[in-house]
């Protein structure tokens, strides 16, 4: 067989998953000169880009095939009862359509044979911090997104490895999938934007690269839905436009993005031309955690108050559950019409984190004040912050306590996935004739 001489210009650098072997200059689609194996990793950009993405392979899922491997080739839902919905789930359960967010009953008319687990959450945040420690040995520059997924930033360690970012981040992957037995997936590119959308190209166990000067043909027919932060109210806005393309986005001029939709139009603007100037940064110490809420019109009303007060709580138990911080101090704040402000608190002996415990005890504040009085403000502030170990921290029964823990944590992952409107409390939903909060 004659041998065929390879221009110049089709040479790439190139990765074998399977033995490490890295190739400065060779033909793409050909076997590792190595090990003979055909894992490979080519990309022009390969031994030039150092911002990461990596996001675990159906999380939940695999941590529970890993830990019983009867159920290795089949198909594994993770959530609550008949009248929960799916929290995760694995690949081979999505072919039947099934997908997270989605009513349990669905889920199983469209895949009866579907083993359904019940969510150990406090299995899945070990594996992931497990996983983060496995990150920060390859670079201490590493931001948690969830449970499930990071940005790594891996600029100025190719002394430190021996080797280009691309090859250390291959040879993560396979520390994570042989100690941990979790496989994932890694998006490698220039910027956070772009590494967080090729992490989702070629899943699972996938790795895909996003050079510079292939960004705007890569993006110009991609769905505007793929634009990481952009809402599904926002989303719906801009088709109604007629714009569904990255693409269409782009042809739009930056002012008149602003004029539209404001500060996020200057960001659309930005990502629509592959521009993300944010830096990985790594979750600091806080001290506390605050939120607060001005009405539109005073009021003085319980039932209102109490309104305002619960989303109040699930956003202030959001930010400490992803900062794996408990609260040892919670403070009520109102603002009265005439601007003062009257705050009262409590200090526990078993902190607080969870969004229901604290809507608990901050309507005990909020009932030693008069109600009389219009308000023009209400807040939260959480303070005394210590890690989160996952210890017995509520003055509710145990019983009552599990329950609520279960119910928050299966909503937030899928929050998590699905964003803040995907599923509620019933406290959230406004409801026909007497309210009752």
């Amino acid at each position: 067989m004659a041998l065929v001489k390879q221009s110049k210009h089709n040479l790439m650098p190139q990765i074998c998953r399977n033995c490490f072997a890295f190739d400065k200059e060779i033909a793409k689609d050909q076997n590792c000169r190595l090990c003979g194996a055909y894992r490979i990793i080519a990309h022009p950009s390969l031994d030039q880009l150092s911002i990461a993405h990596l996001d675990c392979d159906s999380f939940f899922a695999s941590v529970e095939k890993r830990d019983n491997p009867k159920l290795k080739n089949k198909p594994v839902i993770v959530g609550g009862g008949k009248r929960g919905v799916v929290a995760a789930c694995c690949y081979i359960s999505r072919i039947s359509g099934i997908h997270s967010a989605m009513p349990m009953f669905k889920a199983l008319e469209l895949c009866p044979n579907a083993i359904v687990i019940h969510p150990n959450i406090d299995k899945y945040q070990e594996t992931s911090n497990q996983i983060k420690e496995v990150m920060l040995s390859t670079t201490p520059i590493v931001e948690s997104l969830s449970i499930d997924e990071a940005f790594l930033d891996l600029s100025g360690t190719q002394k430190l490895h021996g080797s280009c970012p691309a090859v250390t981040l291959v040879k993560l992957s396979n520390l994570i999938e042989d100690k941990i037995g979790i496989t994932v997936s890694i998006g490698l590119s220039f910027n956070k934007f772009l590494a967080k959308m090729a992490s989702d190209l070629d899943k699972p166990r996938g790795f895909s690269i996003i050079g510079e000067n292939e960004t705007l043909d890569f993006l110009e027919n991609r769905s505007i839905d793929s634009i990481w932060g952009v809402g599904k109210s926002l989303q719906l806005k801009l088709k109604s436009e007629g714009i569904v393309t990255i693409g269409q986005l782009r042809k739009l001029e930056k002012k008149t993005l602003y004029k539209k939709y404001g500060k996020i139009g200057l960001r659309l603007s930005e990502l629509s031309n592959g521009i993300d100037e944010r830096k990985v940064e790594p979750k600091v110490k806080r001290k506390s955690v605050s939120v607060e809420k001005t009405f539109q019109q005073d009021t003085g009303k319980r039932d209102e108050l109490l309104k305002i007060l619960w989303p109040l709580c699930e956003r202030i138990s959001k930010t400490l559950k992803k900062k794996n911080f408990k609260a040892k101090n919670l403070t009520l704040k109102l603002k009265r019409k005439d601007f003062k402000i009257k705050t009262s608190s409590r200090t526990y002996k078993k902190p607080k984190y969870l969004a229901e415990e604290i809507y608990q005890e901050i309507k005990i504040l909020l009932d030693k004040e008069s109600h009389e009085t219009p308000y023009r403000l209400i807040g939260i502030n959480a303070s005394k912050l210590e890690p989160n170990c996952d210890e017995e921290q509520s003055v509710l029964p145990l019983e009552t306590n599990e329950k609520i823990e279960i119910i928050e944590k299966t909503i937030d992952l899928v929050r998590q996935k699905y964003g803040e409107d995907s599923i509620k409390k019933g406290r959230s939903i406004k409801k026909i004739g007497n309210n009752k909060f």
